[in-house]
């Protein structure tokens, strides 16, 4: 039962001390309670059995007596008659009642009032009397127990000094238990009033108890609560502590002094590759956009026509492309000037359809499909910021695409009623399942060079949007990044 018994975990351990000693003492009065109860059954049942054989014994031998006597055993019923106030003598003697039946269940002495087992005219049920008769041991015993009565019944099939069965003798035995229930309540009374006073008694040792064992664990538990790295660890000193508690200070002084040495080789250590890593993820996230950079100026260098009439429109459009690159770039500086954290975006209503087929010109590739549900869909975002997403999510998705496949990316937007989902799918190589749960994490990153920045910076830009991102990536088959932005 205990085992069973979980106490949540939640509460503190003093509680749960406390808790336990009071269940112990609960769970040993049950099984007190019980077993003294199912004792007094138990003898109770093994008494009364006990007197019902003696008595119907003593009647049986008197029956016999009787019957031997007179030479009754072979003798029609209306013989008995004659001797029938020899019978009921047995009743004044033994003082008892019993009836006597034939082997046909038919009366031949009845000395009781009418019980719930007899038919109204005294004889036994047939069903009854082959259970009598059948019995191994000549004899059938069972008990009744209804509102009127509550009683054993005992029939013994009675046979001659030939061993031919002359007839049937029943004994019903109520039970007295008025004595014994009135010692029972007696003992559970004084049963109850011990174990009341022992509850109380032991709700004061376990509070008192557990208090005293758990004050010293929770000297332990307030200093570790103020342990810290960047923090001046405090050492815990106490006096007649038990074994067990000394053994968990000195450990948790060492810890301390572990961790002091810790935080003094992390800062040095801090110190000497801050500058380091920090080039590394500059040059990793400044990298991103010049490479469709020099996609865009080598198609344009290759598809320019100076007399052609749009040439002038064509040649502003190639720099806005690059000066939005060169802002990208901008940010990704500045934001590595204040470790890498972006700059807050300056939001204000721009076409996203328009916005991101600006990025996906950038690269100017045929295999990069852009569809959308409506011509021009208006959010609140930032453009720089927004071209950024884009560019990078794009830029992923073709370094997933192996060398020996043609890439094929798709880019779709797709509004509705309260929010608008922007979708960008790749015929790659997908994510394994094990690295789906770090893809996010800023230094993460799936490529042999790089610090892993792109998509932690790509969710945190998206979550400056109140959107969110999602990917479902399938190996062998290919990645889609979903991005859900809410309508205003």
């Amino acid at each position: 039962m205990i085992n069973s018994f979980k106490i949540p975990e939640k509460f503190s351990f003093r509680t749960r001390l406390f808790v336990v000693m009071i269940l112990m003492l609960f769970v040993t009065g049950l099984l007190i309670l019980g077993t003294t109860g199912f004792q007094y059954e138990s003898q109770r049942e093994n008494y009364h059995l006990g007197r019902l054989n003696r008595k119907e014994i003593q009647i049986k031998r008197h029956i016999d007596y009787l019957v031997n006597k007179h030479n009754l055993s072979n003798e029609p019923d209306s013989l008995w008659n004659n001797y029938a106030p020899d019978f009921q003598k047995i009743n004044e003697i033994h003082n008892v009642q019993y009836s006597l039946f034939n082997t046909k269940g038919r009366p031949l002495f009845i000395y009781h009032s009418p019980l719930e087992v007899i038919a109204n005219d005294y004889i036994l049920d047939p069903i009854l009397l082959n259970k009598i008769l059948s019995s191994n041991e000549g004899r059938y015993l069972e008990n009744y127990s209804s509102d009127i009565d509550n009683f054993h019944a005992s029939y013994r099939l009675l046979k001659d000094r030939f061993q031919r069965p002359y007839g049937i003798l029943f004994f019903p035995y109520f039970e007295d238990i008025s004595f014994s229930e009135n010692e029972l309540n007696t003992f559970l009374q004084n049963l109850y009033r011990i174990y009341i006073i022992l509850l109380i008694g032991v709700i004061f040792i376990a509070y008192f108890l557990s208090k005293f064992v758990t004050r010293s664990l929770e000297t332990i538990r307030v200093k570790m609560g103020k342990m810290g790295l960047e923090k001046k660890n405090e050492k815990i000193y106490l006096k007649n502590a038990t074994r067990e508690i000394d053994s968990l200070i000195k450990s948790y002084n060492k810890m301390v002094d572990d961790l002091e040495e810790s935080a003094e080789k992390l800062a040095k250590t801090e110190r000497e590759n801050a500058w380091q890593e920090m080039a590394r993820q500059v040059a990793h996230e400044i990298k991103n956009p010049l490479t469709p950079m020099r996609l865009t100026i080598q198609s344009f260098e290759h598809t320019f026509n100076p007399d052609d009439p749009d040439s002038n429109k064509k040649l502003k459009e190639f720099s806005k492309l690059l000066i939005h690159q060169i802002d990208t770039m901008s940010d990704v500086a500045g934001a590595f000037s204040d470790f890498a954290t972006l700059p807050k975006p300056t939001m204000r209503d721009c076409d996203l359809v328009e916005v991101t087929q600006m990025a996906i010109n950038i690269f100017q590739h045929d295999y990069i499909v852009f569809s959308s549900n409506e011509a021009h869909i208006f959010h609140k975002m930032d453009q720089t910021q927004w071209i950024r997403v884009v560019t990078n999510l794009i830029q992923n998705a073709l370094h997933s695409v192996s060398k020996k496949k043609t890439p094929q990316i798709g880019v779709q937007i797709v509004t509705e009623p309260i929010q608008t989902i922007i979708s960008i799918t790749d015929n790659g190589s997908g994510i394994p399942d094990k690295l789906k749960s770090k893809i996010f994490e800023p230094k993460f990153t799936t490529k042999s060079a790089g610090m892993g920045l792109g998509l932690g910076i790509v969710k945190n830009i998206i979550k400056s949007h109140n959107g969110k991102i999602s990917f479902v990536s399938t190996q062998q088959k290919g990645t889609t990044f979903s991005i859900v932005l809410p309508k205003d």
